[in-house]
């Protein structure tokens, strides 16, 4: 099936089904050296090329799904390590510019679950449903009660909803936070990872994940403690 089909932007592996529960990492421009992205996309490409091999359908897509986690995590465990990073989203009026920007769009372009502004990139959790509507570009429509804020687009949308949320919310808040910093140039790195989450033990585990970063990067011994996570349920 053409949706299940894994596509590459740049040097990161993306799968952007019409409507999905994503999870998204985006970074600042600079925060990892480009070296570092080139070996963990060869490496990805090596182990897409063995599991290839693999004649059942069922058990291909599952180790498929394995190894595309652990290249996030290694990608991920680079972010937090890195030092020589831009930590421009430790100054709290630059990280406040984010959460904002984040938290308007919940209930308009997607359904906020969870986020976490760490020092130099961002983990976000949010729902997205595709209508086909053949008279408008983009329309907005909420509903009471809805699981899922509803996006109707045309077909030129296709795969990349997620593609156009991520461009306006970057654009937008590149150019606030550039002011505060008093600074120009690119912001946030332009390529963000994506992963579409497939059920509700997934969920569990990724908002567990995003919670927890800066316990896991050493910031903070309690994510309780870090100000900048969010989720919506009790978890």
């Amino acid at each position: 099936m053409e949706e299940d089909k894994i596509y590459y932007r740049r040097n990161l592996p993306h799968y952007q089904p019409y409507y999905a529960t994503y999870f998204i990492t985006f970074r600042l421009a600079g925060s990892l050296p480009s070296e570092v992205i080139i070996k963990l996309k060869e490496e990805y490409e090596i182990e897409v090329h063995h599991l290839s091999s693999i004649k059942d359908l069922t058990k291909k897509r599952t180790e498929l799904s394995k190894h595309h986690k652990r290249y996030f995590e290694k990608f991920d465990e680079f972010l937090d390590k890195y030092a020589d990073s831009p930590k421009w989203l430790s100054n709290d009026k630059v990280a406040q510019i984010v959460v904002d920007a984040i938290k308007y769009r919940d209930g308009k372009d997607y359904e906020l679950i969870a986020y976490c502004i760490m020092p130099n990139h961002v983990h976000l959790i949010f729902s997205v449903e595709r209508i086909e509507n053949e008279d408008v570009v983009r329309t907005l429509v909420r509903k009471e009660p809805i699981s899922r804020t509803k996006v109707r687009v045309t077909a030129s949308y296709k795969n990349y909803i997620l593609t156009q949320i991520m461009r306006e919310l970057k654009g937008s808040t590149a150019r606030e936070c550039n002011k505060i910093l008093n600074r120009s140039g690119a912001f946030w790195q332009h390529e963000s990872y994506d992963h579409v989450v497939r059920d509700g033990r997934e969920m569990e585990r990724l908002v567990s994940y995003v919670l927890n970063n800066p316990v896991k990067a050493g910031l903070v011994n309690d994510c309780k403690n870090w100000k900048w996570n969010y989720c919506k349920y009790e978890m």
